[in-house]
């Protein structure tokens, strides 16, 4: 049967989960998901709060705690959910770590890619990178058994991009902090693990693709805000629902020839 019309961005009945589900966007893709008529797994590392999350959609998602760096916690969610559905059809990776620095007195100095602490660097690719790998690695796995479904690994347009340092300055010139080393390597390795992943799944009907979204407008400081939008054609941040359409479109049928793409979203950021 042909898929036409909006039916092809349909979501009934199929089973997704969200990493990193209690972020600002994460949040925001697991209602994409479900106004679409997906049930959604909702993961992050504090089981209540997901939980107490997942309540709000009315028994279409459910909530877990589980750290996507030990396989232990992703089997067991995996079991859960094979258990109550039989299935998984849709996988979002978009837990990550995005370096913040608790005295602003020395983020400067610490955000520095001279200063970068060796810690800091190891947790974001544990994080950022294994963690989505071992993802991946459990619920691909099911997927590729079942011979359906689509991965989507949350990047970055700083995947594509380097940051523009110049951004971080206050009014002064003062470089209040660096955007940090860690963030647009790991985000940049998920693309080239997408590209990976799509040609070694792809004869198992697992289709795997990359967003890259843009800044995100979210209480930043409004010199910050302002700088940014001049940057983009489009002349604003993003809003935290703008990427719903896009994760819609790669989840469903309506992107059914596509894989190991990489989809940027970002107002025209990196046009330039």
């Amino acid at each position: 049967m042909k898929n036409t019309g909006s039916n092809i961005f349909s979501l009934e009945n199929k089973v997704a989960i969200v990493t990193g589900a209690l972020g600002l966007l994460g949040r925001n893709h697991c209602e994409a998901l479900i106004e679409f008529g997906a049930t959604v797994a909702a993961i992050d590392l504090d089981g209540d709060l997901s939980t107490e999350f997942a309540r709000s959609f009315n028994g279409n998602c459910i909530g877990f705690g589980a750290d996507i760096t030990r396989t232990s916690d992703l089997e067991n969610v995996k079991s859960e959910i094979l258990s109550r559905f039989g299935k998984i059809d849709i996988l979002v990776n978009n837990a990550a770590i995005n370096d913040k620095f608790e005295n602003p007195l020395n983020s400067a100095e610490l955000s520095k890619f001279e200063n970068y602490p060796l810690s800091s660097w190891q947790k974001s690719i544990e994080v950022n990178l294994t963690g989505t790998f071992l993802c991946c690695q459990v619920f691909g796995t099911e997927m590729a058994k079942q011979q359906f479904g689509s991965i989507i690994n949350i990047s970055s347009t700083y995947g594509t991009v380097a940051p523009d340092q110049s951004l971080y300055k206050d009014r002064q010139g003062n470089q209040k902090f660096y955007k940090t080393v860690s963030y647009p390597v790991t985000k940049s390795a998920l693309i080239s693990l997408t590209k990976f992943l799509a040609a070694y799944w792809g004869d198992k009907n697992v289709r795997v693709n990359a967003l890259s979204p843009g800044g995100v407008e979210n209480n930043q400081d409004p010199y910050f805000v302002e700088n940014y939008s001049k940057r983009t054609p489009l002349k604003r941040m993003a809003r935290a629902f703008d990427y719903k359409g896009a994760l819609v479109f790669l989840a469903s049928n309506a992107s059914d020839y596509m894989t190991g793409a990489n989809l940027i979203v970002d107002g025209g950021w990196t046009i330039w």
